[in-house]
């Protein structure tokens, strides 16, 4: 283990990250200078994502730890290369009420993904009541929240803290567990201190980042931005893990990564390969200017086990990301997507 600290910040337990045996507690792995998970220690950086992925309406904390010596390596629009020995850190937490949401943080789970020799590995750790600590869980949870919404309506959610079986279904590609939000196209965002690779490249925790402009992820909640590009956002980043050649969905045959163009893939006149109580007696998935005959709008409509999609990850509909996908459907020609 590195005890010393860096810019005053203590040191990651290296050692601890690597051990095959999960710490019992988050503070094991001092990835954290405070009980609260809010100041990050040496070498653990904060980013934030374009689009990220809708979680109950929960607020996140995303980290990156890179072990000293080592850099990230930028490979193209997709996921960057992180060495072994990196962990990608994420906090899910509820304000009491979101026009607040500084105010009375509720901490309910830090997942991480740590990326060992033998590959990706995931883990999570429930924040106890007093909000000093966070444990070890295998074998998930369900957390009754309340808070209210930006609109200012009380909201009652019943979290579900994954297991660890649901965590590798998630992150499933090609059968291995692997990142899913952190691609350079999703990182390519603007911060105070300028684009977020080109501050990571200058502090030498990105290498490879090419001189000229990085295309990046359309952020699905910014009007100025055609209702298009940012639904096709909103479903790589909430479906296309599992809508993929590489995920678990791959034979739906039905694809909702960006890098996609067939609009066939995309489900543009699609008929789902198995008929079931899933497809809600709808012929298609996208039905072109016909959001209520779209299976892929009814099934985001769902709270129904066997019906809703996503699976794993929301207990509630988005409302806001269905009006998207509603509006993409019915602004669509069938010849376009």
């Amino acid at each position: 283990m590195s005890r010393g600290k860096a810019d005053g910040r203590p040191a990651v337990d290296l050692a601890r990250l690597m051990d095959e045996t999960p710490a019992p507690r988050l503070s094991d792995y001092h990835l954290f200078a405070d009980a609260h998970a809010r100041v990050p220690s040496a070498r653990v950086t904060p980013y934030g994502l374009a689009t990220p992925l809708f979680s109950d309406y929960a607020a996140k904390s995303r980290y990156l730890y890179l072990p000293p010596g080592a850099v990230a390596r930028y490979q193209g629009a997709g996921l960057l290369d992180l060495p072994v020995g990196s962990v990608l850190v994420k906090t899910f937490a509820y304000p009491a009420d979101f026009r607040r949401p500084d105010q009375d943080v509720r901490l309910i789970e830090t997942r991480l993904l740590i990326h060992r020799q033998a590959g990706w590995t995931a883990l999570t750790y429930v924040w106890n009541a007093e909000q000093t600590e966070a444990v070890l869980k295998r074998a998930g949870l369900r957390e009754p929240v309340s808070f209210i919404d930006a609109a200012g309506r009380p909201r009652q959610i019943d979290y579900a803290v994954p297991n660890v079986n649901q965590c590798k279904e998630c992150h499933s590609s090609n059968g291995a567990i692997t990142p899913i939000g952190p691609k350079a196209r999703n990182l390519a965002i603007e911060t105070p201190a300028g684009g977020q690779l080109q501050t990571w490249a200058k502090a030498g925790l990105l290498t490879g980042l090419p001189s000229g402009p990085i295309l990046a992820t359309p952020r699905w909640d910014d009007p100025a931005q055609p209702v298009a590009a940012r639904a096709r956002a909103y479903l790589d980043v909430n479906c296309g893990h599992c809508h993929s050649l590489a995920g678990l969905a791959s034979n739906s045959g039905l694809y909702l990564t960006l890098e996609e163009q067939d609009i066939h893939r995309l489900g543009v006149g699609k008929r789902p390969v198995a008929a079931g109580r899933g497809s809600g007696d709808l012929e298609v998935a996208i039905d072109p200017g016909r959001p209520d005959k779209s299976i892929l709008a009814y099934r985001m409509a769902s709270t129904e086990p066997g019906v809703m999609m996503p699976q794993i990850g929301r207990s509630v509909v988005h409302d806001e990301g269905l009006d998207l996908i509603r509006a993409y459907i019915a602004q669509m020609k069938p010849d376009k997507p």
